[in-house]
């Protein structure tokens, strides 16, 4: 088979030429077109959602009394997905279709390694949320965790980790997943608060006087509330004592100083019973047998 050169005159190139320069400009005014309309969607979502959106996030925050500390985080979500949302329509709005399906891949494919390798950081995160959510604590409250073991006062809440200063004045960094993964006692958060206190007394020791000592000891003090007013009961005998457990309410635990008024109302108590020759005894243990002396000539006779 033969080949035919082709050959083109002036015209023909020319038009060739018109043609091209024509699918550019088309182009290009069609790219120019699409990143105009992402531009002007992106913003007018952005705008519209700051001022909608974030507006009323905002208030059903200020509704359950969140402070500013605790509210950044959850603003800055907000704007996160505010964000997010006006990009993946203003994609849609340009005709980026193709575009935005491959990046929602590769941003799948990406959140899935992450979510592997970030397991812990994603539970304190998602721990953070329910704290913030249904807030079992706030900065200032007392609370105590892990069995009691642990406790104190807390000063800073994150979305990773809530710090929790001691009353031995250690500031201890607790993450989330801690505190929502197990019993949390929170004691300061109602309106008012209960202490126990058992003093032992002597079993030779009059049970009424003592139980009227410590009531009166407990509407001295300025601190403790008179209704609920405080009551006296036995719980125990023990080896050495007579147990009697007080229960006194202190009000606004989340604002008194309650280990102070607690020492305060436990030393009061216990001069009164100094006072009354009252007794707090000792622990007592009674040892029995018989202890036996060897002369020295038996002990010489056993070691022969």
């Amino acid at each position: 088979m033969i080949g035919v050169p082709l050959q083109a005159d002036g015209d023909d190139l020319g038009f060739l030429g018109d043609q091209l320069e024509s699918l550019v400009g088309d182009a290009l005014a069609s790219t120019l077109e699409s990143a105009i309309i992402f531009v002007l969607a992106f913003l007018f979502l952005w705008i519209v959602g700051r001022l909608v959106v974030g507006a009323l996030v905002k208030r059903a925050l200020d509704r359950r009394e969140l402070d500013r500390h605790a509210q950044k985080p959850l603003l800055m979500i907000t704007r996160f997905a505010i964000a997010f949302v006006a990009i993946a329509i203003a994609f849609g709005a340009a005709d980026y279709g193709n575009f935005l399906v491959s990046m929602a891949g590769i941003a799948a494919a990406g959140a899935l390694a992450v979510g592997f390798a970030m397991q812990s950081v994603i539970s304190n995160f998602v721990a953070g949320v329910f704290i913030y959510t249904d807030r079992p604590f706030r900065i200032g409250d007392w609370i105590e965790w892990d069995n009691g073991d642990y406790s104190g006062i807390v000063e800073d809440i994150s979305l990773r980790v809530t710090r929790v200063r001691t009353f031995d004045n250690e500031l201890l960094t607790v993450p989330n997943s801690e505190l929502t993964g197990g019993v949390l006692m929170n004691p300061v958060d109602a309106d008012r608060l209960r202490q126990k206190f058992v003093f032992g007394i002597g079993y030779d020791d009059d049970i009424q006087q003592a139980t009227d000592i410590i009531i009166e000891e407990a509407k001295r003090h300025p601190d403790i509330m008179e209704d609920p007013a405080p009551s006296v009961r036995l719980t125990e005998l023990g080896d050495s004592d007579v147990g009697l457990q007080s229960r006194f309410w202190i009000a606004n635990p989340s604002r008194a100083d309650f280990v102070r008024i607690r020492g305060e109302y436990v030393q009061s108590v216990k001069e009164r019973f100094d006072e009354e020759g009252i007794d707090i005894p000792y622990p007592v243990r009674t040892l029995e047998g018989a202890l036996g002396l060897e002369t020295p000539a038996a002990l010489e006779v056993a070691d022969d």
